[in-house]
């Protein structure tokens, strides 16, 4: 039977003072400082289109929730054997928009690690080596912005017409999908333009059996 003394002698007690409050109050305070350092990278290399604050407050947290998981099973050989049971059966629903936001997490997540496991300075200089080549790479622009042209044209000689003309204005013209209905046939080209000049478009729709042209900013993620 067990009496009150043997409360106090239980494994479960035993183990509050498998971590000690040093130990933890210093790899949160470096687990928020690391965080903070890849939340401010993020902020300065995105490129993406809506900007999510909440996002960058997720790295943060994501870094120090991992330092604090990974703390105690480093204190605890049965824990650890749970954790990974217990988190294999969690699914995250939520999209990734950006594929370097995919990069962002797993930094976090691989800080967090590596700070509990105490190798401070491989996480603190390993994270700043990251950061310096996001910044330098990630915000690197390419020598020639592609564009897409929609145009809309009510006969195939227009369509010739059109092709021909914008071939001349451009550096290149790749056709990336063609439709047509009764009347109407719609183009859509990725085009690189000669030194950014983009005035050809109102000479491009004013060509007969052209109905309409439209000049739009393309980085890859709107036509396949």
């Amino acid at each position: 039977m067990i009496n009150f003394s043997d409360i106090f002698k239980s494994s479960f007690l035993e183990n509050i003072t498998g971590v000690s409050l040093l130990d933890m109050a210093i790899a949160l305070i470096l687990a928020f400082g690391v965080g903070m350092f890849i939340f401010l990278i993020y902020k300065k290399t995105f490129a993406g289109v809506m900007y999510s604050s909440s996002f960058g407050v997720t790295l943060i947290a994501l870094t120090m929730i991992t330092t604090l998981v990974i703390l105690a099973v480093t204190s605890n050989v049965v824990l650890s054997l749970g954790m990974v049971g217990a988190l294999s059966i969690v699914r995250f629903r939520t999209a990734i928009k950006e594929p370097l936001d995919i990069a962002f997490l797993f930094w976090s997540i691989a800080a967090g690690i590596v700070l509990a496991a105490g190798m401070i300075p491989l996480a603190v200089i390993g994270s700043v080596g990251i950061g310096l080549i996001l910044l330098v790479f990630a915000n690197k622009k390419p020598s020639e912005n592609p564009f897409v042209v929609v145009i809309g044209c009510s006969s195939p000689e227009g369509e010739a017409r059109a092709k021909a003309f914008l071939e001349q204005q451009v550096n290149r013209a790749v056709l990336k999908s063609q439709s047509a209905r009764a009347g109407q046939i719609e183009l859509n080209y990725e085009v690189r333009l000669k030194s950014g000049n983009g005035g050809f478009i109102t000479e491009l729709s004013q060509l007969d059996g052209v109905e309409s042209a439209v000049l739009v900013s393309y980085n890859g993620d709107y036509l396949g």
